[in-house]
């Protein structure tokens, strides 16, 4: 799977079976990047320094991300197909947040991870 992020050009192998996740992954950064994420809270600033990060950071932790990730599934059982579809990659998104605040408020956390990934013979986190 191949695609363009602003500048830079991602590559990346996807295991067989996994496409269909691999998709709407995509289809989550394509909405924060380009959708209604981009139109209301990015005002050019990459990810880290919208509102969806910063909150959480002035709160103190992820619980933010969480709670808005949470209220966006409750509202997609109500939606018809296309607006339940959009609030669930909004939901993706927002734990995205949350786990890019976790990361941050502990800067080793991603060397543990590679280091598990480098133990278990895979080269990606």
């Amino acid at each position: 799977m191949s695609y363009c992020l602003r500048s830079y050009l991602v590559t990346r192998i996807v295991a067989s079976g996994y496409e269909s996740l691999a998709a709407v992954l995509d289809q989550a950064l394509e909405q924060a990047q380009g959708g209604k994420g981009a139109e209301r809270h990015a005002s050019g600033e990459p990810f880290v320094e919208q509102p969806i990060v910063s909150i959480c950071e002035d709160l103190g932790g992820p619980q933010f991300a969480i709670g808005q990730a949470q209220k966006k599934s409750r509202e997609a059982l109500r939606l018809p197909h296309h607006r339940a579809r959009a609030e669930l990659l909004g939901a993706i998104n927002y734990l995205a947040a949350a786990v890019i605040v976790l990361d941050r408020a502990q800067p080793n956390a991603l060397d543990a991870w590679q280091q598990w990934f480098d133990a278990n013979g895979r080269t990606e986190p």
